[in-house]
């Protein structure tokens, strides 16, 4: 990555005391901020932690010295040095007098956003969303660039505080093409975001900072206009922007709705549920946690709908290390919260060359990577679990019993999804639909008499008993297995699934050879059956008994 951080430039308005430590410090590359308080030692903060600069405390005049090297402070505090990056916040007292100064360090970081370059080209809106100081700003800096220079877009940056394009009329090069249009004070924003759209004929709008309710309602009236957005918001995870009541709308906007009864007892949730009000104006949502480590949401609108009906199962998380990056799926369900989260790895890609890394079946990530011209590689991965479809019951309570008994079921609100169906015997009878639904798509109807725990717990059970080879693929199991082998396995499944578990009868196998005899004995433990051998070679055979 190349980087440019005129840092020169943010010395020369600094006291000569502070100023000289930072030339020599070793580690002044990685400077973050530079702060000075009335009656204070100067402080540096590095990402390793703060330092003192000098055992001199910072005057009136020290602070005179710096304010009068910088441009005006605007309605939010904020100033900087022209043409660069920088930029430089104060702290007043009651009065209004200056007592304090954050010199925060502006760098251009080409290359930074590699990491999600393949959803540039998918034109959709994008969501940056982290904390302060994690990088959001230079990142929107580089996507400006990006969508102006080499997707050659029409580009407007709504500048607010001079963050974006730097201090002064002229922006800095790091926006590559695109335009700026500064904002006279803050509160005029969400006015500068629509004059924009309606006199300059933008196909892409950057905004930094998106935190008032005008300002989400201008965002959402861009993005019905057509006009590709690209903005940033506080919050470390898509969770608490849905929670926010003043940002919620840039992801479609909660609302209370009364369901009617037989939809409630489907859902087997409340009357009043909280759903999703309208389509999100961000498309793209991405969580920057730290500078390396980026979670996306590629359909804001399904994660919404998860988040609010209570599940959310997997994420996409990005990582880059050596110019490497890697694309992860990461099983967070709050559904199976005994369930250790499993990481795998599907996607590695070098962001520097088109060297390809493995030579593995095709993800569906790796068709959007390949306009960039990189080659990848995508693992596949299959779920270790059961999905169970509770209608009419307490999801809470159901969730519960699998908790404590460290089920491997996850539970589902959608019946496409479900592997089996648990309801009250009651309810099935009066719902022929329902009935109709498992039989055409083949899901097994388990049913209970009361929604007791006891007999939550023995359904539950049963559904593993019979159903426990169905978490893995059966050709899975096969791999690497002669015909013999594979033969005995078939002939054994068959007659446990057919015999021990349906008739509760044991069952005797024909005789075949010690290696087959080995892999049906593994089958019998995957079932948590017995089995003992009987015979003489070359006539021994496995007798398999019923739990």
């Amino acid at each position: 990555m190349l980087i440019a951080d005129d840092l020169d430039q943010l010395l020369e308005i600094l006291p000569h005391f502070i100023r000289s430590p930072l030339e020599r410090h070793p580690n002044q590359k990685k400077l973050i901020e530079i702060v000075m308080d009335l009656g204070r030692r100067p402080e540096a903060r590095f990402p390793s932690g703060p330092e003192y600069l000098s055992s001199r405390t910072v005057s009136w005049y020290d602070l005179d010295y710096s304010i009068k090297r910088v441009g005006n402070f605007s309605g939010d505090n904020r100033s900087g040095i022209e043409r660069t990056l920088h930029r430089i916040s104060s702290i007043r007292n009651r009065q209004g007098s200056i007592i304090g100064l954050t010199c925060r360090v502006g760098r251009a970081v080409f290359g930074t956003i590699s990491i999600i370059r393949d959803l540039l080209d998918t034109g959709q809106s994008l969501l940056l969303l982290g904390k302060p100081g994690v990088g959001k700003t230079t990142a929107i800096r580089e996507i400006a660039r990006v969508l102006a220079d080499e997707m050659e877009k029409r580009v407007v940056i709504i500048d607010t505080s001079n963050e974006i394009a730097g201090d002064g009329d002229i922006p800095h090069p790091a926006i590559g093409r695109a335009r700026r249009m500064q904002v006279a004070c803050p509160e005029q924003q969400h006015q500068v975001m629509i004059e924009a759209v309606e006199n300059h004929m933008p196909e892409v709008i950057i905004i930094d900072e998106i935190g008032t309710e005008l300002e989400s309602l201008a965002a959402r009236t861009i993005a019905e206009r057509g006009v590709q957005l690209v903005g940033t918001a506080h919050g470390n995870y898509l969770e608490s922007l849905v929670k926010n009541p003043i940002l919620s709308d840039l992801v479609g906007g909660i609302q209370y709705v009364t369901l009617g009864d037989d939809e409630a007892k489907r859902r087997g949730t409340q009357k009043s549920v909280l759903e999703r009000k309208s389509p999100p104006a961000f498309q793209i949502a991405i969580e920057i946690h730290e500078r390396d480590n980026w979670v996306v949401h590629e359909k804001v609108d399904e994660t919404v709908d998860q988040i609010l009906q209570g599940y959310h199962s997997f994420v996409q998380r990005r990582l880059i290390s050596n110019n490497i990056v890697n694309i992860v799926f990461e099983d967070t369900s709050s559904e199976l919260p005994h369930l250790k989260k499993k990481k795998k790895n599907l996607v590695s890609l070098d962001i520097h060359s088109n060297r390809q890394l493995d030579n593995q079946d095709e993800h569906p990530i790796k068709k959007a990577l390949i306009k960039n011209h990189h080659q990848i590689s995508a693992v596949q991965t299959v779920p270790k679990y059961l999905l169970v479809y509770p209608y009419g019951l307490n999801f809470q309570e159901i969730d519960t019993v699998i908790t404590m008994l460290k089920l491997p079921l996850l539970l589902c609100r959608e019946i496409g999804r479900a592997d089996v169906i648990l309801a009250l015997r009651s309810n099935m009878k009066l719902n022929s639909k329902l009935r109709q639904i498992a039989r055409n798509k083949r899901i097994t109807i388990y049913t209970i008499h009361t929604s007791t725990v006891p007999q939550i717990t023995r359904a539950l059970k049963k559904m593993l008993e019979i159903n426990s080879v169905a978490f893995i693929r059966w050709s899975e199991f096969c791999f690497g297995k002669t015909l013999e082998q594979k033969a005995a396995l078939n002939e054994a499944k068959w007659a446990i699934e057919k015999i021990v578990i349906a008739k509760k009868q044991p069952v005797e196998l024909l005789s075949c050879l010690a290696d087959a005899r080995k892999v049906q004995h593994e089958l019998v433990k995957f079932y948590n059956l017995r089995a003992r051998s009987l015979g003489e070679e070359p006539y021994r055979r496995l007798r398999i008994y019923p739990d």
